[in-house]
């Protein structure tokens, strides 16, 4: 029987995989928050036991397929951010909010960073600032995808 209740985190990451490949004005596309690390982070505080380092290496997989880069960048990077909320979560649970999107903030920097290193590894590209501009609007859409997931979860019982 199909209940929504167990699909919840996985339509919540499909959701995620598809804002991640919408189409943005010219404009506003540097400035897209990183969907899929957001949700994973969520997850990830919320239910570590479900959502882990191995959710977020098929999720980084899927990223990559959609995104066309190399096979493996986006897995290696998820993959070591969610470690690192993982094994922190308890920790990161009791600070508020804005706390936790300081800390997610940060977190989403050293996914950016990863994933230059590992690009400038395997081409040409060179470091700009404006690699960096989705870890500032990751970290302001940290609260409300919080406030959301956090109200989906409670209602609909996941666990």
């Amino acid at each position: 029987m199909f209940s929504l209740r167990n699909y919840t985190i996985s339509i919540s990451l499909l959701v995620a995989l598809m804002l991640q490949i919408m189409p943005m004005p010219i404009v506003a596309d540097p400035f897209r928050p990183d969907w899929v690390l957001l949700v994973l982070a969520y997850w990830t505080l919320a239910l570590p036991q479900r959502v882990n380092v191995g959710v977020a290496f098929i999720n980084g997989l899927l990223l990559d397929l959609l995104l066309g880069t190399a096979l493996g960048i986006h897995s290696f990077a998820l993959s070591l951010v969610i470690f690192i909320l993982a094994a922190n979560y308890q920790r990161l649970r009791n600070y508020s909010v804005w706390q936790q999107a300081f800390m997610v903030g940060l977190l989403t920097s050293l996914y950016h960073l990863v994933i230059f290193w590992l690009q400038h590894l395997l081409t040409d590209i060179y470091f700009m600032f404006n690699y960096l501009w989705p870890v500032l609007t990751t970290m302001l859409f940290w609260p409300w995808c919080f406030l959301i997931l956090r109200k989906v979860r409670r209602q609909l019982k996941v666990n």
